[in-house]
């Protein structure tokens, strides 16, 4: 209906969505770590062109007790993430990037 994912707008005035991801493997203490993950979109929305992502926000003995936390996060609270990942970028004189 919109021609573009589901998104909402971080503090650069870009249009972003959000996914979680969590370790695919643990680390060397025997945990897996969970973060956000956030892909920003073109002008028109129809193509994504830039990732920014957390350091991990959660911490768990299995990827599930890793990202249950990071999942309860409030929309309030995902925004603050995305604005606080725009304010670093901008400090390290980037933009969200894209591998």
């Amino acid at each position: 209906m919109h021609e573009r994912a589901p998104a909402f707008g971080g503090a650069d005035g870009r249009a972003y969505s959000v996914a979680t991801f969590v370790d695919d493997a643990p680390n060397a203490t025997g945990l897996y770590g969970a973060a956000l993950l956030f892909v920003r979109w073109s002008e028109g929305g129809d193509r994504p062109v830039g990732h920014l992502e957390t350091e991990y926000l959660a911490w768990g003995k299995t990827p599930a007790e890793a990202l249950a936390p990071v999942l309860a996060l409030t929309l309030q609270d995902v925004k603050q993430h995305l604005d606080g990942c725009i304010a670093a970028a901008s400090r390290e004189g980037g933009d969200a990037r894209w591998p």
